[in-house]
């Protein structure tokens, strides 16, 4: 009877382990937004959509922010849109030298002078920009990277610029402005990368916005996805101050294997015991 019940608790401790290793390095959009994350105004996930193909990464979904059915007077500093989304990460933490990477693909159905315009910042644990990942911005006459007349990309990008791909560009998150085009200048990028060398050891979030640039007509969005930190996938990564956030809806406590197995072998300390002095 021991013998079995000893199978049994092996048995369980490794399948809660390996749920546990999948779940670690799933995707961070494979089931939607994470909880833990912020949004204002249109933010979701997706698969291969319309111009927006599966990212160049093992994962199957994708996240992404559109202008479509966005919030009033969202922006960079100075340059407020009529209507946008931001969608800011839970808070990780990484070292000085890490790496932080990420692939995007700018969507956008307006064009001529109506610059619509999309971003990735990395803000410390106070929301202070730190660097400005990437920015792009609908324009009929120069590469769409970087944004014209936005802020200078401190990241290297690759390809280092990009032209929009013209074409009425079809994908749902546009909403109803989906396989339309306003003039010279709508289209998409295509997916890019994004790599930035973080300089100090600290706590960061992650923000991506989209914002319709003077007037809310013709949508525009961002597709992102395989963040990354020192090579290691964003859902897997340490979270930040864990031992004073603890009480916080943005964290869950996951049991690690070790911790399983110890108390499975505590357990069967005690049927042992209770046997023997039965």
């Amino acid at each position: 009877m021991l013998k079995k019940i000893q199978y049994i608790i092996a048995a369980a401790v490794s399948a809660i382990s390996l749920n546990t290793s999948a779940t670690l390095i799933s995707s961070t959009f494979e089931n939607g937004v994470p909880a833990s994350w912020d949004c204002q105004g249109n933010c979701g996930t997706s698969s291969a959509n319309g111009v927006v193909t599966t990212p160049p990464t093992d994962n199957t979904n994708y996240g992404w922010v559109s202008t479509d059915a966005g919030v009033k007077n969202v922006g960079l500093t100075g340059l407020l849109g009529a209507n946008g989304s931001v969608l800011q990460s839970s808070l990780f933490s990484a070292n000085s030298g890490d790496d932080l990477e990420f692939y995007f693909n700018y969507v956008t159905s307006d064009g001529a002078g109506f610059s619509d315009y999309a971003w990735t910042r990395l803000l410390d644990d106070s929301f202070k920009e730190v660097a400005m990942l990437f920015t792009a911005r609908t324009n009929i006459v120069t590469d769409i990277l970087a944004g014209n007349g936005l802020p200078t990309t401190e990241a290297i990008l690759t390809p280092e610029t990009a032209g929009i791909i013209n074409i009425a560009p079809n994908w749902k998150p546009l909403g109803a402005d989906s396989g339309k085009c306003f003039s010279s200048g709508c289209g998409y990028t295509g997916w890019i990368q994004s790599n930035y060398s973080i300089l100090e050891t600290g706590n960061y979030y992650l923000e991506f916005g989209v914002t319709n640039w003077i007037d809310s007509f013709y949508d525009s969005g961002l597709a992102f996805d395989g963040i990354k930190v020192a090579g290691v996938a964003f859902d897997s990564l340490k979270v930040a101050n864990i031992a004073t956030t603890l009480t916080t809806d943005k964290v869950t406590s996951v049991p690690e294997p070790t911790s399983l197995a110890l108390f499975a072998l505590a357990f069967l300390g005690l049927i042992s015991a209770k046997r023997q002095y039965s």
